[in-house]
Formats: structure tokens, C-alpha cells, sequence
């Protein structure tokens, strides 16, 4: 199959700090592709370089079959960009900013008018497209940036952290719009923090560490590699406190999470764990509310390989967002 991104020993410095440090990985033509991990590991600078933003310390990267550095223009072209960074204008209506933004890619009037009022029906804005940015929400602004991306039809979509803030029900449009683009053909190029949204979304992944890659594969051979771990969930009638301590001593045990009201314990040995958590509510007067055991999630393979679990993850983006913003995302 064709390719659409081919990257290969891609780094970049700033200064001392080595924020992508030789990473390969190869996008086909058509494929939902994931780029995940924690703040700082280098997932947005990698996006940057692809896209012509920042230039790579050393290493290539290609689209389209054209070089990223070198031929610059013709990759712009061929791409749809969604960034952290806003490309819109307040001042402007949602309307005035898809055309001027299908002026700049030669898009003729027809064309990008009649693309205009497709997209913002797509997105449910098209009886609001006459108004200023400035009334919008985040989560309608949000909408308007990847129609504007979206206007050229572009080959490759590169999405950084679409969803990043918004409330539910944008949420949920820009997911079900970007998946059938994907099915449409387009390739997608995703940077999230939200585990479970790479996991409805992307057909392969790559989890990305202090620069480095280290796993990537089709999310089904990922989950797969944990076979031999089962994921117990348990909640009870009331606090457990002393449950981590106890099963967090085991060698069996891998770790112990929790989530609100519920336990989540990873084991190489279900039934001996699941007795063990029976004597421990017993021994606490405790209650068992429910119990039931999972097959590993794409979660799992994020902690497994980066030790952090999407609750850190996501505290973490949150501090970051609440501070302004990081650098080498």
C-alpha cells in the first residue's frame, strides 16, 4: 500500500533539550494514524515539523512523496492543519474566514463557496455562518478551524488535539465528522491525550516517550501484547482504603488504580487476585458491589510503556492549558 507520511530518524533540538530524537514510522494512504503521549514527549513538535513549521534538526520526513523541508509549498498543499495555535479571524464571520482561506489555497469562488456551505452544514453552523467569531463558543470555533482545514481537500488531516477542552457534544460531532472523512479516504493524523478517543478512532498508533517512539503497531496487535494481564474492576460499598497497600505488595499484581468508586487491578493471576479481594472485603466488613473482569484497552498499553495512566495525563494537559501552554508538546 501507498504511502501517505513517511518519516525516518526525524529530530529536533532546542538548544540542550532533544525534544524528538530520531523517530521512523510510516502513515498509508487512507489510514487513521495516532501519534500518543504524555505532555513534553514530543507529539506536537513532531506535527510541526510534518507540517512545515518548525524545520527538523536532522532526519526526513515526507508527504505525499514530497520532503517536508524541501519542498515546502507542494506539502502545504496536499494538507489540512489543525493546530493549537488558531488560524481564524474574530472579526470575521465563519463564512468570510472559509473564503478567504479557499482564496489563499486557489480555490476558485464556486468551488470554495459551494464547499463552504457543505462544511458548515456538516458541522451545524451554517445558520450561524454569518456571524463574528467573536460570539462563538470554543467548541464552534473549534468546528470552524478544521472546515477551513478541510476546504482544499486536503490528502492528509493533521489534527492536534482536535477535542482538547470542548464539551461533549462537540466532542462527539468532530469525532463522527473526522471519522467519515476517514472513511472517505483521507488520511488522519492524530495527536490526543484522551486514550479512549484514539482508541474509537485510530486503526494504528505510536506512543511516544522523551522523544522517543517506543511502541507502535494496529491497536488490536498492541492489546493483544497484554494477553497474558488480566484487568480486574471492583467497587464497594463504601472506601477501601487499604486495598492498594495490600495488593500493591503482590508479585502478580502489576498495579492498582482508582477511579472514583471503582478499583482497577491488573494481575497475571485473576482468580488468585479475585479471591484475594473477596478476603479483604470479608476481613473489612466491606461489601462488594460489583466485580467483572476486561480484556486490556489501549490504556493499558499507555501505562505499560509510559507509566502513566489518562488520569495523570489529562491533569497533566489541564496544568499545562491552565499555565499558558508548553512548548514541546
Amino acid at each position: 500500500m501507498e504511502n501517505a507520511i513517511e518519516v525516518s530518524d526525524l529530530t529536533k533540538h532546542y538548544g540542550d533539550v532533544k525534544a524528538v530524537d530520531g523517530v521512523s514510522f510510516k502513515v498509508a494512504r487512507g489510514e487513521f494514524f495516532g501519534l500518543l503521549g504524555p505532555n513534553g514527549a514530543g507529539k506536537t513538535t513532531t506535527i510541526r515539523m510534518l507540517t512545515g513549521l518548525t524545520k527538523p534538526s536532522s532526519g526526513t520526513a515526507k508527504i505525499a512523496g514530497r520532503d517536508c523541508t524541501r519542498e515546502a509549498l507542494a506539502v502545504k498543499q496536499r494538507i489540512g492543519v489543525v493546530s493549537e495555535v488558531s488560524n481564524l479571524y474574530n472579526e470575521m464571520s465563519a463564512w468570510d474566514n472559509l473564503m478567504f482561506i479557499g482564496e489563499l489555497y486557489g480555490v476558485d469562488k464556486l468551488t470554495r463557496e459551494a464547499r463552504a456551505k457543505q462544511l458548515l452544514e456538516a458541522f451545524q453552523l451554517y445558520d450561524r455562518r454569518n456571524d463574528r467569531l467573536l460570539g462563538y463558543s470554543k467548541g464552534m470555533k473549534r468546528r470552524v478551524r478544521i472546515a477551513t482545514a478541510l476546504l482544499h481537500r486536503p490528502e492528509v488531516l493533521f489534527l492536534d488535539e482536535p477535542t482538547s477542552g470542548l464539551d461533549v457534544q462537540s466532542s462527539r460531532l468532530i469525532r463522527s465528522i473526522i471519522r467519515e472523512l476517514n472513511r472517505e479516504g483521507v488520511t488522519v493524523f492524530l495527536t490526543t491525550h484522551y486514550i479512549d478517543e484514539a482508541d474509537q478512532l485510530c486503526d494504528r498508533v505510536a506512543i511516544i516517550r522523551q522523544g522517543k517512539i517506543v511502541v507502535e503497531g494496529p491497536l488490536g496487535k498492541l492489546k493483544s501484547s497484554l494477553l497474558g494481564e488480566h484487568v480486574i474492576e471492583v467497587a464497594f460499598d463504601r472506601d477501601a482504603p487499604n486495598l492498594e497497600s495490600l495488593l500493591g505488595s503482590r508479585s502478580d499484581v502489576r498495579g492498582v488504580t482508582r477511579r472514583g468508586d471503582r478499583y482497577e487491578i491488573h494481575t497475571s493471576d485473576a482468580s488468585i487476585t479475585i479471591e484475594e479481594v473477596a478476603q479483604f472485603a470479608r476481613s473489612n466488613g466491606i461489601k462488594i458491589v460489583s466485580l467483572n473482569t476486561k480484556e486490556p484497552t489501549l490504556e493499558d498499553v499507555f501505562v505499560r510503556h509510559t507509566g502513566l495512566d489518562a488520569v495523570q495525563v489529562e491533569r497533566m494537559e489541564f496544568l499545562r492549558a491552565v499555565k499558558g501552554g508548553g512548548q514541546h508538546g
